[in-house]
C-alpha cells in the first residue's frame, strides 16, 4: 500500500499535471474561436450567396 500512496503523491507534485490541464483549456479556448469564427463566416457566406442567388434568378432567361 506504501508503494502506491508514493506513486500518487508523486504524480500530484508533478510538474506534468499543470502543464496537460494548462494545454487542455487552451485547445479548449481555440476551439471556442474556432467554432466562433466558422458560425459568423458561415451566416456571412450564407447571406452573400443568398443576395447572389436572388440577383441571378432575376436576369432574363433567353431561350434559343
Amino acid at each position: 500500500m506504501g508503494e502506491i500512496q508514493k506513486k500518487i503523491q508523486r504524480f500530484l507534485r508533478s510538474e506534468e499535471g499543470p502543464t496537460a490541464v494548462e494545454y487542455a483549456i487552451m485547445v479548449a479556448l481555440i476551439l471556442v474561436v474556432a467554432i466562433g469564427a466558422i458560425t459568423f463566416l458561415g451566416t456571412s457566406v450564407s447571406s452573400s450567396l443568398s443576395k447572389t442567388a436572388d440577383v441571378v434568378s432575376q436576369v432574363p432567361k433567353t431561350g434559343k
